[in-house]
């Protein structure tokens, strides 16, 4: 058995330790909105959070995740649906298809809480998401956007 907290609640899991945490997240307990895409942390569409921190879920195993750590989802980012990021993409209607989207929100929410102030070459730099659809301008106008609903 194995411990993992997630979005703040704490489960009991009976996984491999070498199981992707991606997976741990949508086929045991059932957390969907972190997408799977590429499956070798390039693009993006899985990052979740780790104690805060934005990581890529698809290609790290189970057993690098701390027992203590707090993993959270896009499920687990806001139970309202009000945080600033999630605002600004609402208002900017930043998606296209949305299906890179969760992925964007927390690696968007995790550099926002790094450097509320990001400049457009620390975006350049840390979010590395892929969206196929092409919407990076709209993204980078939504981070902006965030940086002024930061509470």
């Amino acid at each position: 058995m194995r411990k993992l907290k997630v979005n703040g609640a704490s489960f009991d899991l009976d996984v491999d330790e070498s199981t992707p945490l991606l997976w741990v997240i949508r086929e045991q307990l059932g957390l969907t909105g972190t997408k799977y895409s590429c499956g070798i942390s390039l693009c993006g569409a899985c990052t979740v959070h780790i104690d805060g921190k934005p990581v890529r879920a698809c290609a790290m195993p189970l057993s690098a995740v701390a027992q203590d750590s707090e993993v959270t989802t896009i499920e687990g980012l806001s139970e309202q649906g009000d945080h600033p990021v999630q605002l600004a993409w609402a208002e900017l209607d930043i998606p296209q298809c949305g299906y890179c989207q969760p992925g964007m929100i927390m690696a968007v929410a995790g550099l926002l809480d790094e450097n509320p102030d990001a400049s457009d070459e620390e975006i350049d730099r840390k979010i590395t998401n892929i969206c196929r659809c092409g919407t990076f301008q709209r993204v980078r106008k939504g981070i902006h956007l965030a940086k002024t609903k930061q509470a």
